[in-house]
C-alpha cells in the first residue's frame, strides 16, 4: 500500500474487521449514514453489537487506544470524548499483527493499552495481552 492518509488507514480498518467478523459466522450491517457513532453492526444469534473501528499501529510492542474522537479544521483540531452509551465495543485493527482485536470501552477509562509482545521488563501483573481481545461475545461456533 502507498502512502497512509487518515481516511484510508481507516477503511482499511473496516475493511480488516468486516473480514475477520464474517469469518467467524458473524453478518455484518453497515449503516447508511456516516454520521452514526459505530461503523458497523455485528449479529449473530439474536444478538447485535454496535462497532467502532479505529486502526492503530503498535509501538513498543503494544496498541493504545483512546476513546475519543479528533478531527481538524479551519479552526484546529478539536477532541470530543467516545459517549461509551453508543457503542459496544471498539474494534482495532493492528497492521503489525494483522488482527483485529475488541474491547468493550466501557471496562476501561479514557484508553486501554494492549500488549503485542511481552514488555521489556517482563511485567505480567496488569497486563492486558492483546490476544486476550481476539472475540466478541455471541460467536458462532466454528464461524463458516
Amino acid at each position: 500500500m502507498g502512502v497512509h492518509f487518515t481516511k484510508d488507514k481507516g477503511d482499511l480498518g473496516v475493511a480488516k474487521v468486516h473480514a475477520d467478523l464474517a469469518g467467524k459466522g458473524f453478518t455484518v450491517l453497515f449503516p447508511v449514514t456516516e454520521h452514526a457513532p459505530f461503523d458497523l453492526v455485528a449479529y449473530a444469534r439474536g444478538e447485535f453489537h454496535r462497532l467502532q473501528v479505529k486502526y492503530r499501529s503498535a509501538r513498543a510492542g503494544a496498541v493504545k487506544v483512546h476513546f475519543r474522537s479528533t478531527w481538524a479544521d479551519r479552526h484546529g483540531t478539536h477532541t470530543t470524548p467516545m459517549d461509551k452509551d453508543v457503542v459496544d465495543f471498539v474494534s482495532v485493527y493492528c497492521p503489525e499483527t494483522d488482527r483485529c482485536y475488541y474491547i468493550r470501552p466501557g471496562a476501561h477509562g479514557t484508553s486501554v493499552t494492549l500488549r503485542i509482545a511481552p514488555s521489556r521488563n517482563g511485567q505480567q501483573a496488569g497486563v492486558l495481552f492483546a490476544d486476550s481481545f481476539r472475540e466478541l461475545p455471541g460467536q458462532p461456533m466454528g464461524g463458516r
